[in-house]
């Protein structure tokens, strides 16, 4: 199952892919995305918004809880068993909530579902164990960075800069900026998580 998951970030102004999704709308999300993609359930404490979406609200959420609307909706997916989680609207705003959002795409991938987000100037993938084939443009920029501690690249191809067999550390900005060969690139990551962001 795939779900995608709309944030009161940065409104996406490009097209969303929700053919055979279950689509969330966090809260204010709804300014930006009513009338754009179909929504299947608008979910939140609903203190960003000044009318009532639709479909009605499943329930209200308390405005004073641990968790941001974004993190209930990611846990209502995995709830229903959404095996792949596109977010959009996850830029821009608040920086605070930008790193927040970053966190929400690696709870989904450790939770076992593949995760991306999609902005309005770049594309980032949550990417653990395992090789991971990505579609691009020749010349495209592209950076890998280790996410929620160290990671080891076993090896990538069709990028500009070398990284096989290579240690990435948490807190370096090693693996920023590299470039794209062709209209694929792939990275094969032997441990850790890392951040594949995609530039337009």
């Amino acid at each position: 199952m795939k779900a995608v998951i709309l944030l009161n970030g940065e409104p996406y102004n490009g097209e969303i892919s929700a053919e055979d999704a279950y689509v969330i709308c966090c809260d204010g999300a709804y300014a930006w995305a009513k009338g754009k993609v179909r929504i299947d359930e608008n979910l939140g404490d609903f203190d960003s918004l000044d009318e009532v979406p639709v479909p009605a609200p499943r329930m209200k959420f308390p405005s004073e809880k641990n968790e941001t609307d974004g993190e209930l909706a990611v846990d209502r997916a995995l709830d229903m068993g959404a095996t792949k989680i596109v977010f959009y609207g996850g830029g821009g705003k608040r920086e605070d909530h930008f790193l927040g959002n970053l966190h929400l795409l690696f709870k989904a991938k450790t939770a076992g579902a593949a995760a991306c987000m999609m902005l309005e100037r770049a594309q980032m993938f949550m990417c653990g164990a395992g090789e991971h084939v990505f579609c691009c443009r020749k010349g495209q920029t592209v950076s890998v960075v280790p996410f929620g501690g160290d990671a080891h690249i076993l090896h990538c191809r069709g990028l500009f800069y070398p990284m096989d067999s290579l240690a990435l550390r948490y807190g370096s900005t090693r693996g920023i900026s590299n470039l794209t060969l062709s209209d694929a690139f792939s990275v094969t990551v032997e441990k850790g998580h890392v951040l594949v962001i995609l530039n337009d």
